[in-house]
């Protein structure tokens, strides 16, 4: 199952799930989840369809308490802070946990815009700031050199991985210090994946990175850890190396194997 309980110093974590249950309703979607997560990594989150990570992923940064019924109990720390405390602000919390969805979301605004839009709605007006922020969100995001003399073209002209990137940079702009990515490669092609990929590998430079996949050979090839979800509950949690050839969980290596899922 989950790791086993040991003495640890929790600044050593920029993450900490301990005993997480999540509720819709009636319906128990996560059960008793802990986890440990260090900065500067790649964690993926990997199990069937309906099995709970994406519910865990997006606890991290509070989406799920726009759900009717949804109920939480247990903590989920960042920088030893409860997330969950009454005196957060949401929107305070969302600047430094960023997230990256499916599918490419930009708006219907510039390549500019787009990448400034955090710092606008924050009253962020400095010309020189917003010029900044935008060049160096683009260059993390590797988009720059491919759109630095069209930043005023609309972002809906973009391919679909520029797209992804140019949500990525978007992200990058309010300065998080987590990055959640729910399936941020699925809807792109092989090409613009790999590209995904290398951006991830070199943004954990800076980033703490949780992405959920439901493919494998992705997970095998970016995250430093992988956790593996079924029916809510973690069922094993250790460095990628030893989920994909050393699991300790009959199911675990079903998964992984293709038996199920």
């Amino acid at each position: 199952m989950a790791e086993k309980s040991e003495v640890v110093n929790f600044m050593d974590y920029k993450l900490t799930a301990d005993k997480v249950n999540v509720w819709y309703g009636n319906f128990h979607a996560l059960k008793d989840i802990s986890m440990r997560i260090r900065p500067n990594t790649v964690t993926a989150l990997i199990g069937p369809s309906g099995c709970g990570k994406s519910t865990f992923l997006r606890l991290l940064n509070r989406m799920n308490d726009y759900i009717e019924g949804f109920r939480m109990e247990g903590h989920i720390l960042i920088d030893e802070k409860n997330i969950y405390a009454k005196r957060v602000r949401v929107e305070e919390l969302r600047k430094e946990v960023g997230m990256v969805f499916q599918k490419p979301n930009p708006f219907p605004k510039s390549i500019y815009d787009n990448v400034v839009y955090g710092l606008t709605i924050r009253n962020v007006r400095d010309k020189k700031t917003l010029d900044e922020a935008c060049e160096n969100s683009l260059k993390q995001a590797a988009l720059w050199d491919e759109v630095k003399d069209d930043l005023k073209k609309s972002a809906l002209a973009l391919s679909g991985g520029q797209q992804q990137r140019l949500c990525i940079a978007r992200t990058l702009a309010v300065k998080p210090t987590i990055i959640l990515m729910d399936e941020p490669a699925s809807a792109l092609d092989p090409i613009s994946t790999a590209k995904i990929e290398e951006l991830i590998n070199e943004l954990k430079k800076y980033y703490t990175i949780i992405i959920v996949t439901h493919n494998m050979q992705q997970a095998g090839r970016i995250s430093d850890r992988t956790a593996f979800f079924y029916l809510g509950l973690l069922i094993e949690y250790d460095t990628t190396a030893n989920i994909f050839t050393n699991p300790k969980e009959e199911k675990t290596q079903s998964y992984i194997t293709g038996r199920f899922g």
